[in-house]
C-alpha cells in the first residue's frame, strides 16, 4: 500500500511540475504573438516538413505535424494510463470509480450544454460544442499543488480519476464526431496494424520497440484514412501487455508509461501549448469576448464544469451510489469541480479539430484562456480557502509512519 501511495505521489509531484511549466510557455507564446515576434513566430509554426517514402507522402506545416504527430505520443501515454487505471487502479472497482464517473459525466454534459444553448443556430460554432468538456490534468493539478500539502491526498486522486475519465471521454468524442470523409482503403492497412498488435499482445511479446514500429505505421495509415491520427496512440497503447511473461519481469506498460511520462510533460505538452496558445490579442474588443463561440467555451469551462461536477456528484451520494473521499467535504469538492474547468491543451486540441481559419481558432484561443484562467483563479481560492492545515499535519504523520 506505501508503495501505492508512493508511486501516485511521484506522479502527481510531475504533472504539477508540468503544469507550472505550461503556464510559463502559454505566457510566452502571448507575449510572442503579441510583439514584434509575431512575423517570427507565424512563420516558426507555418515551416513545410515533408515525409516521403516512394508514393506515400506526409506534406504538412510543422504546427499540425506537432498536432497529428507529437499528440499522437500523448494520446499513446494517455491510453496506458487509462488502461492501468481500469485494470489495476482508481477506476478497476465500480466502487472507486463510481464518483470519478458521475462527476466526469457531469464535467462533460453541463459545459457542453451551455456552449450549445449560446451557439444555438449558428452550424459552423455548434462544430465546437466539445471544446469546454476537456480538462487539462496537468495544469489542474499545477494549480492544485499551489495550495500545499494542506490538499488531502484522495482530493488529488479525485482530480486525478475525473481527468482520467475525461480524456478517455475526449477519445471517444474525437472518434465519433471529428472525422472527416474516410478513406476504406487506408482504414482497412490501418486494422491490419491494429491486428498485429493484437498478435503481439496474444502471443506474449513484452518489448516496447515491436509496439511502437507497428503503432507508427497505424498511425501512418490512420493519418491518411480520415480519423484523426492520435487515435492511433491510443489503439497502440491498449495493445501493450500489463505483465510480463513472470512475475518477476517488469510490467512493459509501467515501463512504457515512466519512460514517456518526462518526455510528455516537458517537452511534447509544452511545445503543443507554445504553438497553440498563441492568442493574437491585436484588435480585440469587448465584443469580440462576449461573441457566442468564446463566450460558450469560457462559460462552459468556468460555469459547466462547476454545475456538471458537483450536480451529478451529490445525485451519486446522495442516492448512496458513490461517497465522499476520504478527509474531504462538499466545499472542497466544489474547488476541485472548479479546477476541472482548467481546459488548456486539450480544449486546444479539440478547437484546432472542430475549425479551420485564424479567425476561429482564434476565438477558439480567447474562449479557452478566459475559461481556464477564472476556472483556475477561483479553485484556488476556494481550495486555499476550505483545506484546512490539520490535513498538512496529518499527511506528515503519514509520511513519518510508513517510513
Amino acid at each position: 500500500m506505501t508503495r501505492i501511495v508512493t508511486k501516485i505521489q511521484d506522479f502527481l509531484r510531475l504533472e504539477t511540475s508540468a503544469g507550472f511549466i505550461l503556464m510559463v510557455v502559454a505566457l510566452l507564446a502571448l507575449m510572442a504573438n503579441n510583439s514584434p515576434l509575431a512575423g517570427l513566430y507565424s512563420g516558426f509554426l507555418s515551416t513545410p516538413v515533408e515525409v516521403q517514402f516512394g508514393s506515400f507522402q506526409i506534406a504538412k506545416p510543422l504546427l499540425l505535424w506537432i498536432n497529428d504527430g507529437l499528440m499522437a505520443i500523448f494520446f499513446f501515454l494517455i491510453g496506458l494510463e487509462i488502461k492501468k487505471e481500469v485494470l489495476e487502479g482508481e477506476l478497476s472497482s465500480l466502487d472507486k470509480a463510481a464518483l470519478p464517473l458521475f462527476a466526469a459525466l457531469g464535467g462533460i454534459i453541463a459545459p457542453a450544454a451551455i456552449y450549445v444553448f449560446l451557439n444555438w443556430g449558428n452550424p459552423i460554432a455548434i462544430q465546437g460544442w466539445a471544446i469546454p468538456a476537456a480538462t487539462d490534468i496537468a495544469f489542474a493539478l499545477g494549480v492544485l499543488a499551489l495550495v500545499g500539502s494542506r490538499v488531502p491526498v484522495s482530493l488529488k486522486i479525485l482530480l486525478l480519476a475525473v481527468a482520467i475519465i475525461d480524456d478517455l471521454a475526449a477519445i471517444i468524442i474525437i472518434a465519433l464526431f471529428y472525422t472527416q470523409d474516410l478513406s476504406l482503403v487506408a482504414l482497412g492497412w490501418g486494422g491490419l496494424g491494429t491486428l498485429g498488435l493484437i498478435i503481439l499482445n496474444r502471443i506474449g511479446v513484452t518489448r516496447i520497440t515491436p509496439y511502437a514500429l507497428i503503432g507508427l505505421f497505424v498511425w501512418a495509415c490512420v493519418l491518411k484514412s480520415g480519423v484523426h491520427a492520435t487515435l492511433a496512440g491510443v489503439v497502440t497503447a491498449l495493445a501493450v501487455p500489463l505483465k510480463g511473461k513472470t512475475p518477476e519481469d517488469s510490467s512493459p506498460l509501467h515501463r512504457a508509461e515512466h519512460g514517456l511520462h518526462i518526455w510528455v510533460a516537458f517537452l511534447i505538452l509544452p511545445l503543443f501549448a507554445f504553438a497553440n496558445a498563441g492568442v493574437s490579442l491585436k484588435g480585440v474588443s469587448l465584443a469580440d469576448l462576449l461573441a457566442p463561440l468564446p463566450l460558450g467555451i469560457a462559460l462552459g469551462l468556468f460555469l459547466g464544469k462547476q454545475i456538471g461536477v458537483v450536480s451529478l456528484s451529490w445525485i451519486a451520494v446522495k442516492f448512496g451510489l458513490a461517497k465522499l473521499p476520504k478527509d474531504t467535504n462538499w466545499c472542497q469538492l466544489y474547488g476541485v469541480a472548479c479546477l476541472t474547468g482548467i481546459g488548456f491543451t486539450m480544449s486546444l486540441f479539440i478547437g484546432t479539430l472542430a475549425f479551420e481559419g485564424d479567425e476561429l481558432l482564434n476565438a477558439v484561443r480567447l474562449g479557452v484562456l478566459m475559461g481556464s484562467v477564472a476556472s483556475g483563479l477561483l479553485g484556488f481560492i476556494l481550495l486555499r480557502l476550505f483545506c484546512s492545515s490539520n490535513n498538512q499535519s496529518k499527511q506528515k504523520l503519514q509520511v513519518q509512519r510508513a517510513a
